[in-house]
């Protein structure tokens, strides 16, 4: 199978560290234009991840990190750091890495020499392993894909979700340099359509070919024998393999089921959660009615309808053909007892 021309997804880079601050990109603001958010107060890293301006599970739990770092340069001492980490730790509920992430920062806390550089060097091993297990993700592209076809995924799970590497956007745009994918199907991701917004401007760059299509085009889609896969990300996956990711994964789940397509979940071993038994376990975050009371923070609806807006939905183990992860790939029958829980 010939490889094609494509720009790899560490091309893109989401955040940086400055010294005295973290810059990262906006994602609002995205594909109209591109612009970034200096970030100077664990304050401020916290808002910018509730409203949106940073998101995707493994880069959320990476700027955390660094926003401790950045709490620490005011105050080290270990009852401030807990109160910044109390902070981050209301930002997202359902994003398993930011609470990875809080773990391994409250185990520092324990450190003699407790410092702003010892923090700061932790925040950037997050980032680092990130990488790592992002590119151990995007070589498992062999094993799940095959020409010709197309691949369909929802939201955004490429550089932007990551600190640069991605996961299944990462698993895809590999598959489409080595010529074991065509192209990419990307659902738009109501209500902040982060499919439309953020997924076709990374492939769009990285010179993928992509179709976009309504969320509600999915299951016609598969049906219609058009999907050779579907590959999602996660936000959390409980030791039954039920899997929290954006909502509509569930449904992509089910259609995939219905008509023999593989169902993929593209994930580190940072967003598998051994305190959760199962997705009972999981905590949906419900999200402002306003989102979709408004199309990307403009009014399109009267205030005043009600709304149901979770975040997430629950994929339940026994839909999900396999997991790909920095540990190789993991059927649902071989999770329970497999080492991504170590």
């Amino acid at each position: 199978m010939a490889s094609r021309d494509v720009q790899p997804l560490t091309s893109i880079e989401p955040l940086r560290w400055e010294g005295d601050c973290l810059t990262v990109i906006d994602q609002r603001q995205l594909p109209q234009k591109l612009a970034w958010l200096k970030l100077r107060t664990v304050a401020e890293v916290a808002q910018a991840i509730e409203q949106m301006a940073v998101r995707g599970a493994p880069l959320i739990g990476i700027v955390a990190g660094y926003g401790i770092a950045l709490a620490a340069l005011s105050d080290p001492r270990a009852a401030s750091l807990r109160r910044a980490m109390d902070r981050l730790s209301r930002t997202r509920p359902t994003a398993r890495n930011l609470f990875t992430t809080l773990e391994r920062f409250e185990h520092l806390l324990q450190h003699p020499q407790l410092a702003a550089e010892l923090l700061l060097n932790e925040a950037c091993a997050i980032q680092r392993a990130d990488l790592k297990a992002s590119a151990s993700i995007a070589e498992l592209a062999a094993e799940i894909l095959s020409a010709p076809g197309w691949a369909l995924t929802i939201c955004n799970t490429g550089a932007l979700a990551t600190g640069g590497g991605g996961t299944a956007l990462g698993l895809l745009v590999e598959g489409c340099r080595r010529g074991l994918l065509d192209g990419v199907y990307v659902c738009e991701t109501r209500p902040l359509l982060q499919g439309a917004r953020l997924t076709c401007w990374e492939l769009a760059r990285l010179g993928v070919p992509f179709t976009l299509l309504p969320d509600s085009a999915a299951a016609s889609l598969i049906a219609g024998g058009e999907v050779a896969a579907v590959v999602t990300g996660a936000d959390r996956i409980a030791r039954n393999g039920d899997t929290a990711n954006k909502i509509g994964t569930r449904m992509l789940a089910e259609s995939a089921n219905f008509n023999g397509v593989p169902f993929y979940v593209a994930a580190p071993a940072t967003t598998f959660d051994p305190g959760a038994e199962s997705g009972a376990d999981i905590t949906i975050e419900q999200r402002s009615r306003a989102e979709v009371l408004e199309l990307t923070w403009q009014p399109l609806l009267p205030p005043d309808y009600a709304v149901y807006n979770p975040a997430f939905d629950i994929t339940e183990g026994r839909m999900i053909t396999a997991f790909a992860t920095d540990r190789g790939l993991i059927s649902a029958a071989q999770l329970e007892d497999s080492d991504i829980w170590n």
